[in-house]
């Protein structure tokens, strides 16, 4: 028979700090290849600053963003990796949350949840701007 090996909380910090590593790792990686191939193409351009030409789709809709990427936008992909570094502490809490489900500690779990919905209605309330 084999045995089930049971996670204990060093397993799940390893796992945690593994994600916020690689994360972070990644965020950065996509931001910096897309900086470069923004700076590929629009590096030469002059800017300006006289006239507003408003704001690029994909800084506000995330069906923009990743028609963006898929195109090979600079921007686009540069948002896209910011996208994933926020995303990376949430996953985290979200994350956490599990670990407390599967570990029975209803204290933290409900403190988890409480973070994850703080941070639900800021982003979804744009009360931000």
């Amino acid at each position: 028979m084999k045995m089930q090996k049971k996670l204990n909380d060093k397993d799940i910090e390893l796992l945690i700090g593994s994600l916020l590593r690689w994360g972070v790792l990644l965020s950065m990686v996509v931001v910096i290849i897309g900086g470069s191939i923004y700076l590929y193409r629009h590096g030469h351009d002059i800017s300006h600053y006289d006239t507003f030409t408003g704001q690029p789709d994909f800084t506000r809709q995330l069906k923009a963003i990743f028609e963006g990427v898929i195109n090979i936008r600079g921007r686009a992909i540069i948002q896209f990796g910011i996208i994933l570094l926020i995303a990376t502490p949430i996953t985290r809490v979200l994350l956490s949350a599990i670990s407390f489900t599967i570990e029975k500690d209803y204290l933290y779990l409900g403190i988890s949840v409480i973070v994850l919905s703080i941070i639900t209605i800021s982003m979804l309330g744009g009360f931000g701007g």
